[in-house]
C-alpha cells in the first residue's frame, strides 16, 4: 500500500512557474513508476507526465512537452513536477499516481494508487 500526498499548487499568472511535489509513504517507493495527471472542470482526467523507477524513462503529454519536467528523489520518497511557462489551459487539479507493475504508464488504468490532488490555477 502506498499513500500519496501532493503539494505545491496555487494561483499564478500566465508565464509563471510552479513546482508540485508528491510525497509517498512506504519503503517500496523506488520500485514504482510514478505519474502526474490533471483534471480540469468538465473534462476527463488526462495524462501529464510519467517517470520510471530509475528516472531512465520519462514521458510527457504533447501539451506540456518542453515546459514541464518530471523528476524523482527515491531517497526522499518524492516525485516532482516542475511547471514552467504556465498557461491558463494548465488550470486543473493535479494528481500524482503510483504504478507497481509497469515500467512507466500513460493511462489511468495502469496506476494503482492516487493522491487527493492539488489545485493549480493560472490566470491570464
Amino acid at each position: 500500500q502506498v499513500q500519496l500526498v501532493e503539494s505545491g499548487g496555487g494561483l499564478v499568472q500566465a508565464g509563471d512557474s510552479l513546482r508540485l511535489s508528491c510525497a509517498a509513504s512506504g519503503r517500496t517507493f523506488r520500485a514504482y513508476a510514478m505519474g502526474w495527471f490533471r483534471q480540469a472542470p468538465g473534462n476527463e482526467r488526462e495524462f501529464v507526465a510519467a517517470i520510471s523507477w530509475s528516472s531512465g524513462i520519462r514521458y510527457y503529454a504533447d501539451s506540456v512537452k518542453g515546459r514541464f519536467t518530471i523528476s524523482r528523489d527515491n531517497a526522499k520518497n518524492t516525485v516532482y513536477l516542475q511547471m514552467n511557462s504556465l498557461k491558463p489551459e494548465d488550470t486543473a487539479i493535479y494528481y500524482c499516481a503510483a504504478d507497481r507493475t509497469n515500467p512507466t504508464g500513460t493511462t489511468i488504468s495502469e496506476y494503482d494508487y492516487w493522491g487527493q490532488g492539488t489545485q493549480v490555477t493560472v490566470s491570464s
